[in-house]
Formats: structure tokens, C-alpha cells, sequence
């Protein structure tokens, strides 16, 4: 089992890498779309916040609670060999549909192509829908419309007080400050960014300890665990994902420093209010509601509806696609283990 242990590791670094890249657009697009930043810069900016999270999430928030929250979303029996072969087959699922989406341009949730995944494989080697843990799995299905609207209210009420405040500026002086205080937006993003996706990487690695006996219980995880998921991340993040930041910065709607710095604010306030309550929840959506927050001050015809419409049902359909295919790539494992 160990062997088996190691590969399902080193997948699931990747699967956070390529979750770097996949979402990095969520904390630079706007900054790259406004141009305070050039993509290189902003990728490097929100990588090394990425990276802060971690201490973060560890020394001031005091632990790693959405990590206990997805390793606990399927119930995987301790000692059982075969569990390790339903979450590599959910992270497998979880990478595919990562890369899927990316190729394509579309925004999609990391966090629930995983979760998805792991329910499909969970279900598929127990066959019975009764390990899904749904004190754990309904909170975050919840937060695929919750997430987001939240984005978008909180986003709309910060630009309008903004407007409302600086209505008397100097055009061009408020501009000039809005394009440095998206450096500190962006930022704060960036760590809510990941705070709240790298730690479900490492709650699928100490699924898999525990389920490999390799450690008593998830509070037993090692250090370096942690430590580098938020390596894996930043450094996906690093890499870009430019079609992303494309539909992300352009296509929804066209985005001011000004409603940069209300998007990333209320996207940052979102994550960081779901990892208090240890709830995993999309980057992605959040941002993405938010932008469309910023866009609906101007008019509602500012938001390009039919982009709109085509990402939420990405998001409806990731959950029980990267579920089946879980299921079926945990059958065919099965035919070679």
C-alpha cells in the first residue's frame, strides 16, 4: 500500500498545481485586465500570496479546517486497501476535468470536480449512496449558488459606496489610487485563494494516510504536508492560465481599477468568511459573481448574460461528470489491481 500511497501523493501535487494555474486568473485578471500589473508580475504577486496563506491559515487562523472538511466528504473505511484506489480515481477524475475546462477556457471549480470525484469513485466501491457524508457534502454544493451570490451583493455594495465617496475625485487621481489599492485586493485574494484550495489537497492526502494506516487520524498529519501543497499551488500559479484570465478579465464585463478593487475585496471577504466556517467552496464562483456584482452598477447590460449562463451551467454539470467519471476510471483500476 505504500507504493500506491506515494502515487496517489504525487497526483494529488499535481492535480494542485494544474489548480494553480486553472484558478490563478481568479486573483489576476483584473489586475491584468486593467493593467496595473503585466500578466508576469501579476502571476508572481499572487503566487507569493498564495504561498503566505499557509502561515496564515496556521498561525493565525489556528488550523486547516476545509482540509478536515473534504477528507471527510466520502466515508472511506481505515485499513481498506481499496480506498486508495477511489481517491486516486477521484483525483484523477478531478485533473481531467481540471484540464478539460482549461483547454476550453471556462472558469469551472476545482473544489467541486474533486469532491465530485471523490463521491463518484466512494459510491461506485461501496455502491450505496450512504457514504457521502452529507453534513460535509450539502454545505459545499450549497455554496455553488451561495458563493457566488454573495460575491456579487457584497461587490455591489462596495462599488457604490465607492462611487458614492470618491463621486467629487479627480479622475485621474482616483484612478492612479485604485490601480495601487488593487495590489492589496488582489493580495488579499490571493491568500484567501490559497487558504482555501490548497488545504483540499491536503485533505485528500491524509484521506489517504489514514486510510493506508500510515497515520492514526488527520490531526496527525506531517508538516511538510501543508507545507507543500501551498509550495504546489504557488507555483501552479506561477505558470498562468491565460484563456482563463481572458473570459475572466474581459468577457464577463469590461472592469475599471475601481471595480478590480470592489471585486477582488468582496471575492477575498467571501473565502475568508467560508474558511472561518471551514466550508470549501470555489474560487472561481466567487470571483466570477463578484465581477458580475461590479459589472450590474453600471446596468445590468454591462454583464454579457450569455457568457454568464454558459459558466453556471459549467459549474451545475462538474460535479456529476467528474462524479462518473470517477466511477468509471475506479472500474477500470479495479480490472488491473
Amino acid at each position: 500500500m505504500v507504493p500506491l500511497l506515494i502515487i496517489i501523493i504525487i497526483f494529488a501535487f499535481i492535480f494542485d498545481y494544474i489548480n494553480g494555474f486553472h484558478d490563478s486568473a481568479n486573483s489576476i485578471a483584473t489586475i491584468v485586465s486593467t493593467k496595473v500589473l503585466t500578466p508576469f508580475q501579476a502571476v508572481m504577486w499572487a503566487a507569493f500570496f498564495n504561498f503566505s496563506a499557509f502561515f496564515i491559515s496556521k498561525y493565525v487562523i489556528g488550523g486547516f479546517g476545509i482540509a478536515d472538511t473534504i477528507a471527510k466528504s466520502v466515508s472511506i473505511q481505515t485499513g481498506d486497501p481499496s480506498a486508495l484506489y477511489l481517491i486516486l480515481s477521484g483525483l484523477l477524475s478531478a485533473i481531467i476535468w481540471n484540464l478539460i475546462t482549461w483547454w476550453f477556457g471556462i472558469p469551472s471549480s476545482s473544489s467541486h470536480a474533486l469532491i465530485g470525484g471523490l463521491i463518484g469513485a466512494a459510491v461506485a466501491h461501496y455502491k450505496t449512496f450512504s457514504v457521502i457524508n452529507a453534513s460535509k457534502v450539502l454545505p459545499t454544493i450549497s455554496f455553488i449558488i451561495i458563493a457566488p451570490l454573495i460575491g456579487m451583493i457584497m461587490a455591489f455594495i462596495i462599488t457604490v459606496i465607492i462611487v458614492q465617496i470618491c463621486k467629487r475625485a479627480n479622475p485621474y487621481k482616483a484612478e492612479r489610487w485604485f490601480k495601487r489599492l488593487q495590489l492589496i485586493s488582489s493580495a488579499a485574494f490571493s491568500i484567501g485563494h490559497g487558504g482555501n484550495d490548497a488545504q483540499k489537497v491536503m485533505g485528500i492526502i491524509g484521506a489517504a494516510m489514514v486510510a493506508s494506516n500510515y497515520i492514526p487520524d488527520l490531526k496527525s498529519i506531517p508538516d511538510w504536508v501543508p507545507l507543500s501543497c501551498f509550495v504546489a499551488i504557488a507555483l501552479g500559479t506561477m505558470s498562468g492560465g491565460w484563456k482563463i484570465v481572458k473570459t475572466m478579465g474581459t468577457r464577463i464585463t469590461k472592469v475599471t481599477p475601481l471595480e478590480g478593487v470592489a471585486a477582488e475585496t468582496a471575492g477575498a471577504l467571501t473565502l475568508f468568511m467560508t474558511e472561518h466556517f471551514k466550508i470549501p467552496v470555489s474560487t472561481t464562483h466567487t470571483i466570477t459573481g463578484a465581477i458580475i456584482g461590479v459589472g450590474a452598477t453600471k446596468r445590468l447590460s454591462a454583464v454579457r448574460w450569455g457568457v454568464t449562463v454558459s459558466l453556471i451551467w459549467a459549474w451545475i454539470i462538474t460535479i456529476p461528470i467528474s462524479g462518473l467519471m470517477a466511477a468509471i476510471i475506479f472500474y477500470i483500476i479495479n480490472l488491473f489491481a
